[in-house]
């Protein structure tokens, strides 16, 4: 249907992680965004959180301030990522837009979705071991990731060297990636995996 709203009913986010509240529709000609608003309401009262308009951007709780983010280049997509969520973060959020038409119409939609963050049990990273010895050939790509378990967030280091000696930090992704290996990448490589 022309400038329908599509969101999902309910998300459940990780204490501390981020989470994704989905809000899309297809934009459609003679169809301006003119505002965009996302609500949230808990304890039978209701507050803007974010708004966009042709001032730009807007985080109107401080309790969501460097926290909240909306694509700004994709159009049509006005989704809520919400970082390192917050227990009090529970609650109804609606993504709401008005649109302008060529004769100047107005037209809202909204969507809300119901938000619970829960407390996972807080586990300390289990790295799953990776193949020992593996041979690759001179020139080719390749890649070594580091897979842990445990509660969010997991921060990933990639050495080279042995544990407990000299080693060289390589980078702090979970994924180690060569676009052409060459015969000095031969070595000990090793991972690091931390969270709280």
């Amino acid at each position: 249907a022309l400038l329908d709203l599509s969101g999902v009913h309910e998300v459940k986010g990780t204490w501390m992680a981020s989470t994704t509240l989905p809000c899309t529709y297809m934009p459609s000609e003679g169809f301006t965004q003119q505002t965009l608003t996302w609500s949230i309401e808990r304890d039978h009262s209701t507050s803007t959180i974010f708004r966009r308009d042709n001032s730009g951007d807007h985080i109107l709780l401080s309790q969501f301030r460097d926290r909240v983010s909306v694509p700004k280049h994709s159009p049509g997509d006005i989704s809520l990522l919400i970082e390192n969520l917050e227990i009090p973060d529970s609650g109804h959020y609606t993504c709401r837009v008005i649109w302008r038409s060529t004769n100047n119409s107005l037209i809202t939609r909204e969507v809300t979705t119901m938000v619970k963050v829960v407390k996972v049990a807080v586990t300390k990273p289990v790295i799953r071991a990776g193949e020992l010895g593996l041979v690759v050939p001179v020139g080719a790509r390749t890649s070594l990731t580091c897979v842990a378990s445990g509660s969010p967030p997991i921060r990933y280091r990639w050495f080279r060297g042995s544990p407990g000696g000299t080693a060289l930090l390589l980078g702090s992704q979970a994924e180690l990636a060569w676009d052409s290996l060459q015969p000095s990448d031969t070595g000990t490589y090793f991972c690091q995996a931390e969270n709280r």
